[in-house]
C-alpha cells in the first residue's frame, strides 16, 4: 500500500489506513490545496471562486493519485474545482432527474424517490468522502454534511412498509459509507426487516476515493443483510490501485455482487481505449461493468458532457471486441424523471414476416429466420404460471396483454375530449 503523496510522508501508517483519519483530513481549503499540489496563485484563486457555490473535499488518498504536472490529469479533473462550474448553461437543471418531484411527499424530498414500480432510492446522507465535480446531486450533496435525520428515516421506512410493491431498495446519498458502522447497521437492519423487500443495494464511491473505508469489520456487518449488492463508481484506470483492488477483494470474497457505474466525462474517459482498459481492470477486480451514464444536465457541469454519439461509439468499440461481461449498458437518465434509457448501436437492420436482418460488430450482415408459428398463440404460453394480480399493467406490458390499442400521454389533447353526453365542446370536431 504505497499510494501516498510526499506531503503525507510523515503520517503514520495506522493513521493513513484509517478511513476516519482520511475523512478528517480531507482537503477543503484552497490554501492547503496549493501547498500540496504546488499550485500557482491564479489556480488557487480559481478554486476559491468556485467554492463560493460548490463544496470541495478530497481525501488525502485520492489527492495522492493526481499528477500535478499534467493539466489534464483525469483524477484532478474529477476532484479539483474549475471555473467552468460557474457557467450555467441554458440546458442546465437544478434537479435534472426530477428526484424531488418523485418523492412520495414534500417532507421526503432529498430522502426518498419512488420512480420505478418496484424499487426506491433512499438517500441516507448528504455527505461524501469526496465531492465529485460531475455530481448529479450537487444541489444537495455537500450542502449539509450530516446523515438524514432519524425522524425522516423513520418516515421513509414507514412508507416502505406501507408499499408492498417495493422489493428493491437502493441506499445512496451522498455516500452511505460515510456513516459509522453502527448507524449503517441500524438502517440496513430496519430495511432488511421489511418482509417484501427482497434485495438491498448500496451505491458508494468509497472503494475509489477512500478504500480504507472497506474494513473487515464493515464487511462482516454487511454480510448479515444478504442479498446485498454493492455498486461503485470507477471512471478511469488511474483510479485502480493496490488499495482499491484490496477493498473490492474484501467485498467480493465476502460474496457481495459488485457492479460499477461510470459517467462518460469529456477529457476523462471519452476515449474508447481508456474505457476498454477500465472495464478490463474492473473485471480483474471482480467488478461487473454495469452502466455508463451520459452526463446529466446538472448545473455547472456542461464542460464534462460529450455527445450521446460518443457513448454509442464506446459501445460499438467494445461489443464483439472484448468479452460480453466487459460491455456496460450505455444509458441516458432522461431529464424530467423519465428514468434510464438504454442507447446502443443499431444492430437490427430490418425485418419481414419471416426474417430478421442483423449486422454484427464487424459489419457482417446476416439473417435470422423467425419460427413458422411465430404469429400463432402457443398452448405453452409461459405466462400461465403468473397470477393475474402479479402481472404489470404499466407501459408496454398493457399493450402486450392486449388490454389497450395504444398508449397516450396524459396531456395529449385526445385525453381532454369530452364525452358526447357531457354537453361540453369536443375539440376533435373543431375542424
Amino acid at each position: 500500500m504505497t499510494t501516498r503523496h510526499p506531503f503525507y510522508k510523515s503520517v503514520a501508517d495506522s493513521d493513513w489506513n484509517d478511513w476516519r483519519w482520511q475523512m478528517r483530513h480531507r482537503v477543503t481549503d484552497p490554501d492547503e490545496l496549493q501547498r500540496i499540489l504546488e499550485l500557482d496563485d491564479l489556480a488557487r484563486e480559481r478554486v476559491r471562486a468556485v467554492l463560493g457555490r460548490f463544496r470541495m473535499a478530497v481525501t488525502p488518498y485520492y489527492l495522492s493519485l493526481i499528477d500535478p504536472r499534467d493539466p489534464r490529469d483525469p483524477v484532478s479533473l474529477q476532484a479539483i474545482p474549475r471555473p467552468a462550474e460557474l457557467e450555467v448553461q441554458q440546458a442546465d437543471l437544478a434537479d435534472p432527474l426530477a428526484e424531488d418531484r418523485d418523492a412520495p411527499c414534500r417532507e421526503l424530498e432529498h430522502v426518498l424517490t419512488h420512480r420505478y414500480p418496484d424499487r426506491v432510492l433512499l438517500l441516507a446522507t448528504g455527505e461524501c468522502t469526496m465531492y465529485c465535480r460531475h455530481c448529479t446531486r450537487r444541489r444537495i450533496v455537500g450542502r449539509r454534511e450530516r446523515a438524514t435525520s432519524p425522524a425522516l428515516l423513520t418516515r421513509a421506512l414507514e412508507y416502505l412498509k406501507e408499499h408492498e410493491e417495493v422489493r428493491d431498495v437502493l441506499i445512496s446519498g451522498g455516500d452511505p459509507l460515510t456513516l459509522s458502522d453502527s448507524a449503517l447497521e441500524n438502517l440496513l437492519s430496519a430495511v432488511h426487516a421489511i418482509p417484501h423487500v427482497e434485495i438491498i443495494r448500496i451505491g458508494t464511491r468509497a472503494p475509489v476515493v477512500c478504500p480504507q473505508r472497506v474494513t473487515p469489520q464493515l464487511v462482516d456487518m454487511l454480510g448479515r443483510f444478504q442479498p446485498l449488492y454493492v455498486n461503485t463508481h470507477f471512471n478511469h484506470p488511474a483510479e485502480v490501485t493496490d488499495e482499491s483492488r484490496a477493498a473490492c477483494a474484501l467485498l467480493a470474497d465476502a460474496g457481495f455482487p459488485l457492479g460499477n457505474q461510470s459517467v462518460l466525462l469529456r477529457g476523462v474517459n471519452d476515449d474508447p481505449h481508456i474505457m476498454k482498459a477500465l472495464v478490463h481492470d474492473l473485471l480483474k477486480m471482480r467488478v461487473r461493468p454495469y452502466y455508463v451514464y451520459q452526463c446529466d444536465l446538472s448545473e455547472g457541469i456542461e464542460h464534462f458532457r460529450t455527445s450521446v454519439g460518443k457513448g454509442i461509439e464506446m459501445v460499438e468499440f467494445l461489443r464483439g471486441h472484448t468479452s460480453g461481461l466487459a460491455v456496460p449498458t450505455f444509458v441516458v437518465d432522461a431529464p424530467g424523471g423519465g428514468g434510464k434509457i438504454p442507447v446502443m448501436p443499431q444492430y437490427l437492420i430490418s425485418r419481414t414476416h419471416n426474417k430478421v436482418l442483423l449486422r454484427n460488430f464487424e459489419g457482417v450482415i446476416t439473417t435470422y429466420s423467425e419460427p413458422a408459428n411465430a404469429a400463432v398463440d402457443s398452448d405453452l404460453d409461459s405466462a400461465h404460471w403468473c397470477p393475474p394480480h402479479k402481472r404489470s399493467d404499466i407501459g408496454l406490458a398493457r399493450l402486450c396483454a392486449g388490454d389497450e390499442l395504444s398508449l397516450t400521454p396524459s396531456e395529449h389533447r385526445s385525453t381532454r375530449r369530452a364525452s358526447p353526453s357531457s354537453g361540453e365542446r369536443d375539440p376533435s370536431k373543431d375542424n
